[in-house]
């Protein structure tokens, strides 16, 4: 008869072996596809690093505030609205801002809303 300790041996030796194997959690990211042609026209909102904002690349002595950029983005979105705004923000802000901010601007009715990347 077999010791009771030789067999919980070889089960472990056969559970360590397998786990190495075993690839934990592996999640598959989706990757995002590029479009043909960017579109002529469009609203740029930029957020730097601070969560400040700025529209179409402007520079001014303040920052808009979020309920400002939305205003303005409604003023332009009155005569084109399947105009898209295209997000860019800072790679070192923090991913819940961005996602608040597509929010605001989906309840703003804003149509097409695009994240500009590298």
């Amino acid at each position: 008869m077999v010791p009771f300790i030789d067999v919980m041996l070889v089960l472990l030796i056969i559970f360590m072996v397998t786990a190495t194997v075993i690839t934990p959690g592996a999640i598959n990211v989706p990757s995002a596809g590029k479009s043909q042609k960017a579109p002529d026209k469009r609203i740029d909102l930029m957020m730097n690093e601070d969560g400040q904002l700025s529209l179409g690349g402007e520079v001014s002595a303040r920052d808009l505030t979020e309920t400002e950029a939305i205003v303005r983005i409604k003023e332009a979105l009155a005569s084109n609205p399947e105009l898209p705004v295209m997000l860019a923000a800072d790679r070192d802000l923090r991913y819940q801002q961005v996602v608040t901010m597509m929010r605001k601007l989906r309840e703003a009715g804003v149509q097409r809303v695009g994240l500009s990347v590298k």
